[in-house]
């Protein structure tokens, strides 16, 4: 399965609550810092509620 890497790019403060424990129910606290996550239905409904605070890229395994 495709694993996906998401990176805080834009800091939550100032928009919505919801937005805000998005972002932190993702496991981003800091700006830059990204976690790799297995990629779904329910994950990339998260993202796509703070697509303008987050940058996605998908993770290529070499050992794969």
């Amino acid at each position: 399965m495709a694993k996906l890497r998401i990176t805080l790019v834009k800091s939550p403060n100032g928009y919505s609550p919801d937005q805000v424990s998005t972002v932190r129910t993702l496991g981003l606290h800091k700006i830059n810092q990204y976690v790799v996550r297995e990629d779904s239905l329910c994950l990339r409904g998260q993202v796509m509620k703070v697509k303008h605070l987050v940058m996605v890229k998908e993770e290529t395994n070499a050992a794969e």
